[in-house]
């Protein structure tokens, strides 16, 4: 790349460049979707609402007790703690996050609207836009892409007339694309108001969608049975489930899972003991042992001001010392 020479500098600005202004815009694009606020977005609740939602909001604050506090002492360093069970107590009464749920929560627990909006937006669980009654997220990540996720949720958007995010016309279902499930044993994987849907094929995909709009009973793989995405929130908000069934429901490993742990039965496997040598020396001799022995785990450490031993640096690791 050329310079100029030391002797030359740029040619100085014109009159007409000085005056021209310069105008950036800040904010999202016009096209960027999900945004906090938007037309339409609900801002204020009614007095009726409030009132319930503030009964509501203090039974949540009160799990969080300041130590020491006494009765009907308002808590005073609960407001990290309550603030995530508080986001889907107003998501629970609007389907997502909107604007009167952040002012909401804002003046609950004395925080900012952009201390609550950031927590909002950094965890994908918090909606920001109208959701359905079945929010059908159809995991993409490495596994369940190669086993068909991807095919899966491209026939979704064909059979539904929708793209990921959005909601179909009657406001029954919503669908998105998932980074991980935390299910690859059952891949390819959907989940419904995050209920387990195992080993998902675009046919059986697009009939479990059909039901769910026509209001037929639908039964995940395992786990508890199905309820509204909102009743979702507010079983995720600490209240209790009310689903019949819900806590006897099983969702347990399955035989993928277990593959490897039934082999290592059949052959009568154990994990090897740590080796060692015959003084207790040898690459794994440390393995077990205490961090620290009574004569030293109580010293204290030494002063910022005291010189640190020096580094014992060889011809690997320091490029400037020969070797020997």
């Amino acid at each position: 790349m050329s310079s100029l020479p030391r002797s030359q500098s740029p040619a100085p600005a014109t009159a007409a460049s000085k005056s021209t202004p310069v105008f950036v815009e800040f904010g999202p694009r016009p096209e960027e979707n999900n945004q906090l606020v938007w037309p339409g977005a609900r801002e204020s609740y009614p007095p009726e609402v409030r009132a319930r939602l503030d009964g509501e909001a203090a039974e949540i604050i009160g799990r969080y007790p300041k130590p020491g506090a006494g009765p009907g002492e308002r808590p005073q360093n609960t407001a990290r703690s309550a603030l995530l069970p508080l986001l889907h107590l107003v998501q629970a009464e609007d389907g997502y996050i909107s604007p009167a749920g952040v002012d909401f929560c804002a003046d609950q627990l004395g925080l900012t609207g952009a201390e609550v909006a950031a927590v909002a937006t950094f965890y994908s669980m918090y909606r920001r836009s109208p959701t359905g009654d079945y929010f059908v997220g159809v995991c993409t990540n490495t596994l369940c892409a190669i086993m068909g996720g991807d095919a899966i949720l491209a026939a979704l958007e064909d059979h539904l007339g929708v793209r990921p995010g959005e909601t179909t016309p009657d406001g029954k279902v919503t669908v998105e694309h998932i980074e991980c499930n935390a299910a690859c044993d059952f891949a390819p994987v959907v989940m419904v108001n995050w209920e387990f849907f195992d080993n998902q094929t675009p046919e059986s995909a697009r009939t479990l969608v059909d039901s769910l709009r026509s209001g037929e009973k639908v039964t995940p793989s395992r786990g508890a049975p199905l309820c509204t995405f909102r009743e979702t929130a507010r079983v995720l908000a600490g209240f209790p489930d009310e689903r019949p069934g819900a806590l006897e429901a099983g969702g347990g490993a399955g035989p993928a899972t277990l593959a490897g742990l039934h082999v290592a039965r059949e052959l009568a496997m154990d994990a090897p003991s740590p080796p060692a040598g015959p003084s207790g020396s040898g690459p794994h001799a440390e393995i077990g042992k205490p961090l620290a022995t009574e004569s030293t785990k109580d010293k204290p450490a030494p002063a910022p001001s005291e010189p640190t031993p020096p580094h014992q640096s060889t011809s690997g690791t320091d490029p400037t010392r020969k070797g020997d």
